[in-house]
């Protein structure tokens, strides 16, 4: 897979290497888009365009795994519901409906998610999305052909 699928396709499937490198590589730049913040070089409008624009690789790459354990990419619409119930204000309610609400739904819907994507494999052979999963040629070097 080149880099090109890997973060603006959502066809196909991604193994487990592949989506733990990315969130990595996603977790390095939310830490320097908060330190460019913090520092006062960036304003939190560019960092929140910087957030944005990250989302369309996101997406692509949790479809891709969540293609590989043959689920459509329509529950990566979780990540979605657990964010808004993260964001919202849940101040009018009890102090347990805002516990419930606004971190235990949130937290549940993440790590399973995270458990389903990040350490579960995918199916074996093929399935509805494809063949198997192969792993991104990240520095563009051709595969040997050993037939």
């Amino acid at each position: 897979m080149t880099l090109q699928a890997w973060c603006f396709s959502w066809r196909g499937r991604l193994g487990r290497r592949d989506l733990w490198v990315w969130l990595t590589l996603w977790l390095a730049l939310m830490m320097i888009l908060s330190l460019l913040v913090d520092k006062g070089w960036v304003g939190p409008q560019t960092a929140a365009f910087g957030v944005v624009f990250l989302l369309l690789p996101t997406s692509a790459v949790v479809v891709k795994r969540l293609h590989d354990r043959n689920k459509a990419g329509y529950w990566a619409l979780l990540l979605l519901v657990a964010w808004f119930l993260l964001a919202g204000d849940w101040g009018m309610l009890s102090a347990r409906w805002q516990w419930a609400l606004g971190r235990f739904i949130p937290t549940l819907i993440l790590v399973t998610l995270m458990l389903e994507l990040g350490t579960f494999s995918g199916t074996p052979g093929e399935n509805r999305f494809g063949k198997t999963a192969s792993p991104v040629n990240y520095f563009g070097r051709r595969t040997p052909d050993y037939q």
